[in-house]
């Protein structure tokens, strides 16, 4: 933060306990002119006020709360940009890039070692904390071929809660998928759903590219392979426009095979079994054959690691099985 707001908050705090210790001090002084233990000459209810000080145990209670304030204030950063005598920090800031994330643990660690009290950055602390705790538990899953895992159910809550963590986003809690983000329970796959190949697409992400043929064919030729890529899933539709668009089709044919039933080493759909990534409406067809579509699956090799995404492949796997 600016000096001007680390003085702002620096002169809060501090005035907040001096202002603290000042309200206790005044309210110990006698400014009654009377005796304490004596009568202070008022009743209520039968009940007669005496003029006692303030019980001991609470007084010392309460010096000792605005000791820990100042201790607090000096050994953890909390007087603006005072990084306090600990060197503690709850995380490193401004991280752009895993790449940073990982420059900076070390660095940190480092400052820690040299350190007079070695408390260094609490997220780093709990990282390693959690490396010692659960490496022992992915490594005894990673020497286990997902086939066998699919029946551990303590290996399936594990791939389970990784997948909520960071896939649920795009392909739901449920993993049923939305629009553009594929249901990976229907045991309809564009790069194989096999062990292997989920492993290698959470591995190495994916990139989709369809591209846009409004400029090839116009706006009547993309309504003619609309028509006829439509036809392929057994749906009713123009026959001349569904006859002019076959021989249109072939431009397709070079991805999406000439039976229509897709091509997985490139990700591909399958055109005929009426599951549709962006909407197999007429109009979502037709956007799609207009302008094209681009979809990134990324890479989770770095965020995740081998042997946890050996858990999240397991999980996936078993949700399309018995389909």
């Amino acid at each position: 933060m600016s000096s001007f707001w680390s003085i702002w908050v620096s002169v809060i705090s501090l005035g907040t306990i001096l202002g603290c210790y000042l309200l206790l001090r005044w309210c110990l002084l006698n400014k009654t002119g009377i005796e304490e233990g004596d009568d202070m000459h008022h009743s209520f209810d039968g009940i007669i006020e005496i003029n006692n000080p303030l019980p001991r145990w609470w007084t010392i209670m309460f010096y000792m709360v605005l000791i820990w304030g100042i201790l607090y204030l000096v050994l953890y950063p909390g007087l603006g940009n005072w990084a306090g005598l600990l060197g503690w920090k709850s995380s490193n800031q401004n991280i752009q890039s895993l790449q940073e994330s990982r420059d900076a643990i070390l660095i940190s660690q480092q400052e820690a070692k040299e350190s007079l009290f070695g408390v260094g950055v609490q997220y780093d602390r709990e990282l390693e904390f959690a490396e010692e705790r659960f490496a022992p538990i992915f490594n005894k899953y990673a020497e286990q071929p997902i086939t066998t895992l699919v029946n551990d159910e303590e290996a399936l809550k594990i791939g389970q809660r990784l997948f909520m963590q960071n896939c649920s986003q795009c392909h739901g809690s449920d993993a049923r998928g939305q629009r553009g983000f594929p249901n990976l329970t229907d045991n309809d796959w564009l790069y194989g759903g096999s062990p292997e190949k989920i492993t290698e697409t959470l591995v190495l992400g994916r990139t989709g590219n369809m591209p846009g043929w409004i400029d090839a064919f116009g706006e009547q030729g993309i309504d003619e392979i609309v028509a006829y890529a439509l036809s392929l899933s057994g749906r009713q539709v123009n026959q001349s426009l569904k006859d002019a668009g076959e021989a249109r089709y072939a431009v397709c044919a070079a991805c999406h095979g000439a039976d229509g039933k897709g091509n997985q080493l490139i990700g591909a759909p399958n055109l005929t079994d009426n599951i549709w990534l962006y909407g197999g409406t007429q109009d979502a067809v037709t956007e799609t054959l207009t302008h094209g579509r681009m979809g990134v699956m990324p890479s989770f090799k770095d965020t995740l690691g081998e042997k946890k995404i050996h858990l999240v492949a397991t999980y996936v796997y078993s949700l399309s099985q018995d389909k």
